[in-house]
C-alpha cells in the first residue's frame, strides 16, 4: 500500500508539472472589455442555464435513486426474459442509461429552446431530436460495455475484481479517445479541408514551431447548429488535424486571432495534455472503481444483475466528487497551452481579442460566481486569459533585457 501510495504521488507531481512561470496577474473589471448590454445580456442567459445544471444534476439524482430502490424487480423481470447474469446486468444498466436519458429530454429540450431564443442555437428541432437519439445510442452502449466489462471481471475474479477493473477502465478510456474522431466526431459533423490554403500553411507553420505534426487543416459545419466559435485539434499520427469551426470563418475573426486559437489548441498536443489526462484518470480510476467494488459488496457484489443500478449511482456520485479536481487539472492545461500560443504567436492584443469574441460568442460568463466555477470551470475564466495575455505583454524579452 505505501508503494502505491508513494507511485501515485510521484505520478501526479510530474503530471501537474507545467511551463507556465509564476505570473502576478491583475484583478480586471469585466466592464473594461465587454459592454454594459454584452454583461447584462450574458447574466440573464446563464442564470436559466444554471437553474437547468442543477436541475439535471437534482434529476439524475432522484431517477438513479428510483432504479436502486426498484433494482430487484428490475433485475428479476429481465432475468426471466435474458439468460445469465451478465447479459442481465448488461440489459440492467442499458435500461439506467434510456432512463436517465428519456428523463434528461425535457430539460434538454428547454434547453434548446432557450439557446434559439438567445440565438446561439440555429438547429432546429428536428436536428436537435436526431443528435439527442444519437447520444442516447452512444450513452446506451459505453454504459453496456461497462457493466459487461466489470460484471465479467467480478465473475472471473470474485472480490478482488477492481484491481483488473482500474486499469481496465483506463484501457477503454484510451481506446475511446483514439476512436473519437474515427466513429463519434462524424456522426455529429462534416469536415472538409480549409479553403484558404495560406491560412493552412500559416498553421501548419505555427505546428511545426511548437514541434507537432499535422496532416490536415479541416473546417466543420458547425453553423448547421450553433453561432458559438470553437477549434480543436483531434486524431493523433497519421490521423491528427487541426478542425476549425466555420463559425470562426467569414471575417468573423481575423487571421491573426485564428492563428491564436490555433496555436493554442497545437500546444495541447505538444505538451501531451491529452495522454497527461489519461495519466490523470488512470491514477483516479483505481481507487474509484475500488469504491463501487466495496459499496456494491455490501449488497450481494457486482456479480448480481440487481446491484448493477447501484454500482451506476456510486458512479454517478464518484463522478460529482471528483469534478472538482479534474476542473483544476484542466485549467492548469488550458493556462499552459495559453501561455504556449502567447509565446509562440507573441501576439497578446489578438489573444485577448479572441478571448472577448468567444464570450460574446458563445454568451460566456466572463468572470462567473466561485461556486459555478468550482464545478464547471474548466477553463481559466476569460478575465484570468485577458490577464495573462496582458501580463505576457509586459513581460521583459530578451533582447528587452540586453539594452540598446
Amino acid at each position: 500500500m505505501l508503494t502505491a501510495v508513494t507511485v501515485w504521488i510521484v505520478s501526479g507531481l510530474l503530471l501537474w508539472r507545467t511551463e507556465v512561470p509564476h505570473l502576478h496577474l491583475a484583478d480586471l473589471d469585466a466592464r473594461a472589455y465587454f459592454g454594459a448590454r454584452e454583461l447584462e445580456r450574458i447574466a440573464d442567459y446563464r442564470r436559466v442555464t444554471r437553474l437547468l445544471l442543477v436541475a439535471s444534476l437534482a434529476l439524475q439524482a432522484g431517477v438513479l435513486a428510483l432504479f436502486v430502490w426498484k433494482r430487484a424487480a428490475l433485475a428479476d423481470a429481465l432475468g426471466d426474459v435474458l439468460h445469465g447474469r451478465v447479459p442481465t446486468g448488461v440489459a440492467v444498466g442499458a435500461l439506467v442509461a434510456a432512463g436517465l436519458w428519456l428523463a434528461l429530454l425535457p430539460l434538454g429540450g428547454i434547453g434548446h429552446w432557450w439557446q434559439r431564443r438567445y440565438g446561439l442555437s440555429t438547429q432546429g428541432y428536428g436536428g436537435w431530436a436526431r443528435d439527442q437519439a444519437v447520444s442516447l445510442g452512444i450513452q446506451v452502449v459505453l454504459v453496456a460495455a461497462a457493466v459487461a466489462l466489470f460484471m465479467g471481471l467480478a465473475v472471473w475474479l470474485g472480490r478482488f475484481w477492481w484491481l483488473a477493473g482500474g486499469p481496465a477502465l483506463a484501457l477503454v478510456a484510451a481506446l475511446y479517445v483514439l476512436a473519437q474522431p474515427l466513429v463519434i466526431e462524424p456522426l455529429f459533423n462534416r469536415f472538409e479541408p480549409l479553403p484558404d490554403h495560406a491560412l493552412a500553411a500559416r498553421i501548419e507553420a505555427l505546428a511545426h514551431e511548437e514541434g507537432v505534426k499535422i496532416e490536415s487543416v479541416e473546417v466543420a459545419d458547425a453553423s448547421r447548429r450553433t453561432t458559438a466559435a470553437n477549434a480543436y485539434v483531434t486524431g493523433i499520427g497519421p490521423t491528427r488535424h487541426v478542425v476549425l469551426f466555420d463559425t470562426l470563418l467569414g471575417g468573423r475573426f481575423t487571421d491573426r486571432q485564428i492563428l491564436s486559437i490555433s496555436a493554442h489548441e497545437l500546444a495541447h498536443v505538444g505538451r501531451r495534455h491529452l495522454w497527461k489526462g489519461l495519466g490523470w484518470f488512470a491514477l483516479l480510476a483505481l481507487p474509484c472503481v475500488f469504491a463501487v467494488a466495496r459499496t456494491t459488496e455490501r449488497w450481494g457484489g457486482l456479480t448480481e444483475p440487481g446491484v448493477v443500478p447501484l454500482g451506476l449511482a456510486v458512479a454517478f456520485a464518484l463522478i460529482l466528487v471528483t469534478t472538482p479536481f479534474s476542473n483544476v487539472v484542466s485549467r492548469r492545461y488550458e493556462a499552459e497551452a495559453d501561455w504556449i500560443a502567447l509565446r509562440t504567436t507573441d501576439d497578446p492584443e489578438a489573444f485577448v481579442q479572441v478571448e472577448r469574441k468567444l464570450v460574446i460568442s458563445g454568451l460566456g460568463d466572463p468572470a462567473p460566481p466561485a461556486w459555478i466555477f468550482w464545478w464547471t470551470g474548466t477553463h481559466p475564466s476569460a478575465l484570468k486569459r485577458i490577464a495573462m495575455a496582458n501580463a505576457y505583454a509586459y513581460e521583459p524579452r530578451p533582447a528587452d533585457a540586453a539594452g540598446p
